[in-house]
């Protein structure tokens, strides 16, 4: 018996690169699984990966963390990269419109305090909205994200309920709500958007604090990834798409394009349609059609290249634009003159199949009222990247559609961000999912050899 609790070792083949397989695969290989790992695509990393434009490194989206995030700081522990990303020493959100500015920053009192010295100064909202604010987060404090019935619920009819007027949506709730969970307040589940703001904001003062990577993502998780991978003995097999999964025995065969393999187990960390479809039917605890049903929502990336600084700070938020989030990428992206920014929209149904010219014209002047020394720079990219299954959609009733990482058929385990995590689809959820996929393999195993020895 290894260490870890895996006799023989164990065979264990995990299909899909992206964080959950990454996270799953290099946990099991930690405790002495002989793993192999296939990942359909080029590199490792999944949807937090990079790619080459020239000379420029460009991350596939512009993922931040947050100081609760300890599964995934966990996993960058692991990996030997923390010291390649920042971590704020306190929650500090700088907010532009056309008109005003503020910073989101939190100060000394206990949540959800901490934040009543910034919403005082905060100029979109009245002192009648300000009220109405600290009331409703208190009320969403007390919310039991666990009560199936929280998820049927819209996060958006709760907060009219509770008074929020739509300033207070898009310059608060949704300035936060829409850049984790990928849909608008209307549109999103309570259930998730509690999980969000009681975890991030609410009740840890500290929670919230933001963090991002110093490097291009496919340097912090793909190639790091790789690497540990490889020290911990694992084969990993990039361009290796499987084709099925066939039940063998007390085993299952893994079918690729090279070739067939045969494992004790397999642990499914790939997008939910592929799952459902490599997965045997009535294998996991969700009605039939469920990927489909669960949804997916685009996130749609600006690249923008200027000639000089417009930018002084490592991102801004807006309020009342369609701008969102502007993350200065200049420094991970290997520019050596003028600025990178990367703007970020998401539950970006609009825009996802909106050519780039049409993209560039409605976000060109929205973009220079927030950061006014655009005006004067000269442009000397405007590029576009979409991701048009970004995440799941967080909507109302979609817990249901969420299988656990256990499946009915042995040996057979599913692992992803759209599993049953309780949170959002972020990079938290994704290693989460990698991590209980790996336990409860591990525990089948174990109880496995107990019951062989007796």
């Amino acid at each position: 018996m290894t260490p870890g609790g895996v006799a023989g070792p164990r065979r264990v083949a995990v299909v899909g690169g992206g964080l959950a397989g990454l996270t799953a695969a290099l946990r099991l290989a930690d405790a002495g699984a002989a793993v192999t790992l296939h990942e359909a695509k080029p590199r490792l990393g999944g949807l937090t990966s990079s790619f080459r434009r020239g000379e420029l490194w460009v991350d596939n989206g512009q993922h931040v963390f947050l100081r609760c995030c300890t599964s995934y700081r966990a996993f960058l522990d692991r990996l030997g990269v923390t010291e390649l990303t920042t971590l704020q020493d306190r929650l500090d959100i700088p907010v532009r419109s056309d008109t005003a500015e503020a910073r989101l920053r939190r100060g000394r009192m206990p949540a959800p305090l901490h934040l009543a010295a910034s919403l005082a100064r905060y100029p979109w909202l009245t002192t009648l909205d300000r009220a109405r604010f600290v009331r409703a987060a208190l009320a969403l404090r007390a919310v039991d994200r666990d009560d199936p019935r929280t998820d049927d619920l819209s996060f958006g009819r709760w907060l009219r309920s509770r008074g929020q007027d739509p300033a207070a949506v898009g310059s608060l709730w949704d300035l936060v709500g829409v850049a984790t969970l990928n849909v608008r307040a209307d549109d999103a589940s309570l259930a998730l958007a509690a999980t969000v703001f009681q975890i991030g904001m609410l009740t840890d003062r500290a929670g919230g604090d933001i963090g991002w990577a110093r490097v291009p993502l496919q340097q912090l998780h793909g190639d790091a990834a790789g690497s540990a991978l490889a020290d911990a003995g694992a084969d990993v097999h990039t361009r290796s798409k499987v084709r099925a999964l066939h039940p063998v025995g007390s085993g299952w065969t893994v079918v690729t394009d090279d070739g067939r393999e045969d494992v004790d187990d397999v642990v499914v960390a790939a997008p939910p349609a592929v799952t459902e479809s490599l997965v045997p039917h009535g294998a996991l605890d969700v009605p039939a059609g469920w990927s489909r049903e669960l949804g997916v929502s685009p996130i749609v990336n600006l690249h923008v290249v200027t000639d000089r600084r417009v930018l002084d700070t490592p991102f801004v938020a807006t309020a009342g634009s369609d701008v969102q989030w502007v993350f200065d990428r200049t420094d991970q992206s290997s520019l050596t003159s003028g600025q990178y920014l990367a703007v970020s929209v998401s539950a970006a149904d609009e825009f996802v199949d909106a050519p780039t010219a049409a993209l560039r014209t409605h976000f060109a002047p929205q973009l220079q009222a927030v950061l006014p020394r655009l005006r004067d720079a000269h442009v000397h990219e405007f590029f576009v990247t979409r991701e048009r299954e970004a995440t799941f959609r967080a909507a109302p009733g979609t817990a249901r559609l969420r299988p656990g990482n256990r499946t009915r058929a042995p040996g057979l385990y599913v692992a992803g961000a759209w599993t049953a995590t309780g949170w959002p689809a972020t990079m938290e959820s994704a290693v989460r999912s990698g991590d209980a996929a790996a336990d409860a393999l591990l525990e089948d195993a174990r109880d496995s050899d107990t019951r062989e020895a007796a």
